[in-house]
């Protein structure tokens, strides 16, 4: 079984410190080679379907968390308010606060919208100890989130536009859903006190999971404070779910907030997250792929592998046209081991690089897949090209 915690720290991944605390896991240079790509990727992909990317600061006022509705039903999952200059401040539990203040920073016009804005930030929650674990539960967390603003007929083709950018990031990435869930509000004060506005917003999701043709399970108690989500299950290999990807309709914080447009009233809110947040997507990547990413994430792309110290010269030179082609690549030089030793080292590397003489003579390499067939000689260009995502 494929245990992310076991894998990322074999695979130089991520690492923990007592330093620096329980849940906040640091990433290595391979995983932060392996979050880039994601964040690139996903980052084009809103690009192409309308979003405009923004980046807000991690911190906000007590008062904006007062405003938004999250010191009243969120506060225990909060960090505590940092004094500063006899005011108080409060690490973010969302982003969704600072996306409204966004709209709200300039006159709105009905042609405006919808306005889908995105941004990749951190948020923090205050977990117990008890609860975190590798990447899957972590008081830091990268999300990949977005808000739509849109007129109140817009809403549901925006949730539908969104629910499409998801499944095709899931398809992308390799990762298969189990279930998907209708979340709604539960007893208590948890959740905002508006039943005519929650069935307005639960008939929403609702009917465009119908429309979709797609199964969903109904779960009171597991909406957020705000409104219900369509929350994207997955599970790791032991069975255990967890949400990914969400979507959900707000009609309550923009009536906190005041948000307006001229030739309308208020806009609906649309939350949604692509691929959720990083820690939790790449723990379920490490375990679904076993480490063998897909050529256009994987941390190196290409290995250089020279026969013997003879073909040194050429097989740097071809790491450095390699990078320059726009591959993740690096060298494994002959004092490294036999050949063989070297390629089991690098078996989850996608391509291969074998240098020897007949390869200096002719200036290319002989590229070998990591599942053992050969690809012979292959232009680095095209090796890039076949390493870059597609849409």
């Amino acid at each position: 079984m494929n245990d992310h915690r076991r894998l990322g720290r074999e695979l130089g991944l991520f690492d923990t410190d007592p330093l620096i605390g329980s849940g906040l896991p640091f990433w290595l240079p391979a995983g932060a080679a392996v979050r880039k790509a994601i964040e690139d990727y996903v980052h084009e992909l809103e690009r192409r379907h309308g979003y405009q990317h923004v980046n807000s600061p991690v911190l906000g006022k007590r008062e904006l968390y007062e405003k938004s509705g999250h010191w009243a039903h969120y506060a225990e999952d909060m960090f505590p308010p940092m004094l500063v200059g006899g005011e108080e401040f409060v690490l973010r539990p969302s982003l969704c606060p600072h996306h409204a203040l966004i709209y709200r920073s300039r006159q709105r016009s009905h042609r405006d919208l919808p306005l889908r804005v995105a941004e990749l930030g951190g948020m923090y929650r205050s977990e117990l100890s008890g609860v975190l674990g590798g990447l899957t539960r972590v008081r830091a967390i990268q999300l990949n989130d977005g808000h739509v603003f849109c007129a109140p007929e817009q809403a549901a083709d925006e949730v539908s536009a969104a629910l499409d950018l998801i499944e095709a990031a899931h398809a992308q990435l390799g990762i298969q859903a189990v279930r998907y869930r209708l979340s709604l509000r539960g007893e208590g004060t948890k959740f905002v006190d508006d039943p005519p506005m929650w069935e307005r917003s639960e008939a929403v999701l609702r009917d465009i999971l119908k429309r979709r043709g797609r199964a969903f399970d109904e779960e009171r108690g597991e909406g957020a404070f705000y409104g219900p989500k369509i929350d994207i299950q997955i599970a790791d290999p032991a069975g255990r779910e967890s949400t990914l990807s969400t979507v959900q309709v707000d009609y309550y914080q923009p009536e906190r907030f005041d948000l307006g447009y001229t030739g309308g009233d208020r806009p609906v809110m649309v939350h949604r997250s692509v691929v959720g947040g990083l820690e939790r997507l790449v723990a379920h990547l490490i375990e679904v792929h076993g480490g063998a990413f897909p050529a256009w994430m994987a941390p190196v792309q290409a290995v250089v592998l020279p026969l013997s110290d003879a073909e040194l010269p050429a097989a740097e030179d071809l790491v450095r046209r390699a990078v320059e082609a726009g591959l993740r690549a690096e060298l494994a030089p002959a004092d490294r081991g036999t050949l063989g030793a070297r390629i089991r080292a690098h078996r989850l590397v996608p391509y291969q690089l074998v240098v020897g003489p007949r390869e200096v003579a002719s200036g290319q390499a002989s590229v070998r897949l990591r599942d053992g067939s050969q690809a012979g000689p292959v232009p680095l260009a095209e090796l890039a090209e076949r390493s870059r995502h597609r849409f």
